[in-house]
């Protein structure tokens, strides 16, 4: 039986980011659900997934983008019907590693730059990209008027989400088959960074996209899909 896609977007986008990819999966004769990440923690929101998937009831290929890949290698670690991931523009997170300080690794992160910050009245702190900056540092390689509708709708995340380090003792991309694509023209990811992640990972697919953004999914979703795809093919 083909395993449902289970497709869970990071910050600053939201489950709509996917309706690409949705489309040729479905082409495809493939079974997806793109789940809606609260963004709050990354406790509750890897438990929010894992909730979703023992609700399907069938196997699954979990796919993350951005911090979406943080969300899905925690998810992971306790859902034995995981047979596959697949990190788009995302985080492959070692035990204890936070997307913050993963962006750090390696230099070319412009994000940091485009974000505003505010409190929030039940505690903590939440950033979203600035509108103007949207474009330019999330979604290079879409139309401005695109852009711009991506960074009204954009979904902020908390500090504590992206400060936290990975809670499982031994990352799910150790024992599950894993793929990787991302941009080389990735803004707020650095390339360096994902190629070194997936180097780590011994992944079984790696795309390096020529000119694309953060923003895959939406500006190069049949790359994106096709990743996927290969995925669902091999295991």
């Amino acid at each position: 039986m083909t395993p449902t896609v289970v497709l869970v977007h990071g910050a600053f986008a939201e489950s709509a980011s996917w309706n690409g990819v949705v489309e040729h999966l479905k082409e495809n004769g493939v079974p997806v659900v793109a789940v809606a990440n609260p963004l709050r923690s990354l406790a509750g929101d890897a438990s929010y997934v894992r909730d979703v998937v023992a609700g399907l009831g069938t196997r699954v290929v979990l796919a993350g983008h951005a911090y979406g890949g943080m969300v899905v290698t925690e998810a992971a670690a306790r859902l034995p019907t995981v047979a596959a991931l697949v990190y788009v523009s995302a985080f492959a997170p070692d035990q204890g590693e936070s997307a913050l300080a993963l962006t750090a690794k390696f230099p070319g992160s412009r994000l940091g730059t485009a974000l505003t910050s505010y409190h929030l009245t039940a505690g903590g702190v939440e950033h979203a990209v600035r509108p103007e900056a949207f474009h330019e540092h999330f979604a290079a390689d879409l139309p401005a008027e695109r852009a711009t509708v991506m960074g009204a709708t954009q979904r902020p995340v908390t500090q504590a989400a992206l400060a936290t380090g990975l809670l499982a003792a031994t990352p799910a991309w150790r024992l599950t088959p894993s793929w990787f694509v991302f941009g080389d023209a990735d803004r707020a990811v650095p390339p360096a960074l994902h190629r070194f992640m997936a180097d780590r990972a011994g992944a079984k697919g790696v795309h390096e996209v020529p000119g694309a953004s953060h923003a895959l999914p939406v500006s190069r979703p049949a790359e994106v899909a096709g990743t996927i795809l290969d995925a669902v093919a091999r295991i």
